[in-house]
């Protein structure tokens, strides 16, 4: 019989399940664990003659965690001694095999940014999605959001980040860079990320949002002239007019027909602030983590593919559609 630690042994007792542990119980059912272990597996160490190397199932979990709970590295390796559900979810125990240090998990996210499977991670999510009929891709609403990040020199360079950049919205000037995404129309589930400097006008990347297959496009007015910038294929573009348009129109019944069509759109449109809503303040990220875009990217590809989950998990739940 194996040897429960202390720790392990007061969380066993216990009664009370907490929102985390129903949230980890959750994702354990809806993620699609062994289609994304098939993607990491061809890249991940072996076992050699040195250290034996702590099992990929183990370290996709913690590295999934880490988004989750917006941990860095050091915290979540002290979080892992500390937090037994997490510990319990990620298959560790502190009497057997020890917990991963922060260095090893560090290799682990590096591993994943070096072989650039953040793609294949939100691909591989999406088509778990689409073959249980969830991502329906008959039309695309597209839109972007400012990621903040320190605008701060007190560091060893004494300079802000090259790659990111001012902009400024309203009245308001921020500094970091842009996640622009493309939303299924039906299910809101995000299908396409691209990221850029936050001074990029949001058009210029709608070409990259639109996978080819959809018959509408959705945008708000910052993508006027977008359909000028995409290829020609039969597309039907909703792009919402100028606030200001629409105020300066006299009253009248053509007024009132153009608003109640911009608010039609404005309905469509709401679906691709879920996502958002999701990545910033259920998983917390509101500020990158690393310098550059390409680290920065491949952590905010992998937060929209977990949001995707999210956001289909209680119907996945319900019809009873899980991993087996």
């Amino acid at each position: 019989m194996t040897q429960l630690s202390f720790s392990d042994a007061e969380y066993a007792g216990k009664r009370k399940q907490t929102r985390r542990e129903k949230f980890l119980a959750e994702m354990e059912q809806v993620v699609p664990w062994e289609a994304l272990l098939a993607v990491i597996e061809p890249v991940y160490p072996k076992a050699g003659n040195g250290r034996r190397p702590y099992a990929l199932k183990t370290m996709l979990r913690i590295h999934l965690m880490q988004n989750w709970f917006g941990y860095s590295d050091p915290a979540m390796e002290e979080a892992l001694y500390e937090v037994a559900p997490l510990r319990r979810f990620a298959g560790l125990s502190l009497t057997r095999g020890g917990v991963p240090d922060e260095t090893t998990i560090l290799n682990f996210r590096r591993l994943l940014e070096t072989h650039d499977l953040a793609p294949a991670i939100l691909a591989t999510v999406n088509a778990h999605l689409s073959d249980k009929g969830m991502l329906l891709r008959q039309g695309t609403i597209v839109d972007a959001t400012i990621i903040h990040a320190p605008s701060s020199t007190k560091n060893e360079s004494k300079a802000r980040d090259q790659e990111m950049h001012s902009t400024r919205k309203g009245n308001q000037w921020y500094f970091g860079m842009k996640a622009h995404i493309g939303v299924d129309v039906e299910s809101g589930f995000v299908h396409t990320v691209t990221t850029t400097a936050a001074n990029i006008a949001d058009v210029v990347e709608v070409g990259k949002l639109l996978h080819g297959k959809e018959k509408t496009v959705y945008a708000d007015a910052g993508y006027i002239g977008a359909e000028k910038r995409a290829p020609k294929r039969g597309r039907t573009w909703y792009i919402a007019a100028k606030r200001g348009m629409v105020k300066a129109m006299p009253e009248g019944e053509l007024k009132d027909a153009v608003k109640h069509t911009e608010h039609m759109k404005a309905a469509v449109r709401s679906k691709v602030e879920h996502p958002f809503r999701v990545v910033k303040r259920q998983f917390g990220f509101q500020k990158v983590r690393f310098k550059g875009l390409a680290k920065n990217t491949a952590q905010i590809l992998t937060l929209f593919a977990l949001a995707n989950l999210w956001m289909a998990r209680r119907t996945l739940l319900l019809t009873g559609e899980v991993r087996p």
